[in-house]
């Protein structure tokens, strides 16, 4: 390979590392994103990429007609893990909205549905 080849792939390389990190992202989630359970879940928690500021970190639940959920105080378990407890909640779909702060201070929000099955 020529040099000149090598350096542009290194310094592309490089620059796409630098996109990549710096960020958490929503790794998975229990519930699961999308997902519909059998039985209504007593938490749910949220695995990021990264490790995350907690106190500058929230967790908001809310039903299909957007009425927000009382949830138990945000846990930190781990560097990267938050969850909160869940009261008993009746069939229907539930939308989890995050808003995260890394490690590194960079901010990312989401939000995913999940549903729970009617008996």
């Amino acid at each position: 390979m020529k040099p000149r080849v090598a350096r542009a792939i290194a310094v592309l390389s490089l620059l796409l590392a630098g996109v990549a990190h710096g960020h958490a992202f929503l790794e998975h989630a229990e519930p699961r994103v999308g997902s519909t359970v059998g039985s209504p879940p007593s938490s749910l928690s949220l695995t990021f990429t990264e490790g995350i500021e907690p106190a500058f970190s929230k967790v908001e639940l809310t039903d299909a007609g957007g009425k927000r959920i009382e949830t138990g105080a945000l846990e930190h378990p781990e560097s990267n893990v938050l969850t909160v407890s869940l009261p008993g909640l009746a069939p229907g779909s539930y939308t989890v909205s995050w808003s995260v702060v890394s490690v590194d201070t960079h901010a990312t929000d989401g939000h995913f549905t999940f549903t729970v099955k009617g008996s």
